[in-house]
């Protein structure tokens, strides 16, 4: 997918390190030629991101809290300062409190259910209402990630089902608002992946390796995989696709049984 992105610029948002979603993204944008820009949050995710972010050959790097409007405001400032234009945002932040991510959705607490929801879910709303006036002129990508728990029970995943669950329907939403302006929307739902934020998730062991021995395709999904995938929904040959959720997970999101063989 060489040549695919040159010319373009985008922000990515919630690299945690080299494992991350976001950075398997990140290195197929970049390698299909992109421009990028870096959010982190805190100093600590910030020394884990600069390394990478030189990697690709960007200087760009942007400390972000995405529940603080002044945070945002500031961030799109500096992006601005430095770019007049911007034609993707990737959007790959999530959160809820460990300790509910395991047994009973039953016990989510409200406060974490806020949390979750205004982190993981509103935030996206957030960026692309300060993201979509710099691709006013030449259109541009809104991406975002979600995962198979938004609607299908899955064990421990809890209000975060319930937030993902959101985040799509925003997607959509936003596909509709934004697409006189040439701006598309999608989201991305990858299978389990062995990520930090993968990890938290109870049982996360067992659930990677049953979809993994299921999967029509045997495997679950890849970093190279999800970044494909982005540098063809960010790139002009995307152009007709909006208000997607595009699923990169082996094909498990078809099946209604677990393979015979595993029963």
């Amino acid at each position: 997918m060489s040549g695919f992105l040159t010319g373009k610029r985008g922000l990515i948002m919630g690299v945690a390190n080299e494992r991350s979603i976001a950075w398997g993204i990140a290195k197929a944008m970049a390698e299909a030629g992109a421009e990028l820009a870096f959010t982190y949050q805190g100093d600590a995710f910030g020394k884990r991101l600069e390394p990478l972010a030189q990697s690709v050959g960007s200087d760009f790097m942007v400390d972000v809290d995405v529940t603080d409007d002044a945070s945002l405001d500031t961030a799109f400032d500096q992006l601005g300062s430095r770019w007049d234009s911007l034609d993707f945002v990737v959007h790959a932040i999530a959160f809820s409190d460990k300790s509910e991510l395991t047994g009973r959705f039953l016990n989510t607490s409200r406060a974490n259910f806020k949390n979750s929801m205004d982190i993981s879910a509103y935030s996206f709303i957030e960026v692309a209402r300060r993201a979509h006036p710099f691709m006013k002129d030449n259109g541009g990508t809104l991406l975002t990630l979600t995962y198979g728990g938004s609607n299908r029970v899955t064990p421990n995943y809890n209000v975060m089902g319930v937030a993902k669950a959101a985040l799509e329907s925003a997607t959509r939403y936003l596909a509709n608002d934004l697409g006189p302006e040439g701006i598309r929307v999608n989201a991305i739902s990858p299978g389990p992946m062995k990520t930090l934020a993968g990890a938290a998730i109870g049982g996360a062991r067992k659930t990677y390796k049953h979809t993994e021995l299921n999967t029509p395709m045997r495997s679950n999904a890849t970093l190279e995989a999800v970044g494909g995938t982005a540098v063809y929904l960010a790139s002009d040959a995307g152009a007709c696709t909006t208000g997607e959720i595009i699923h990169v997970d082996g094909g498990f999101h078809v099946l209604g049984m677990p393979q015979q063989e595993h029963l």
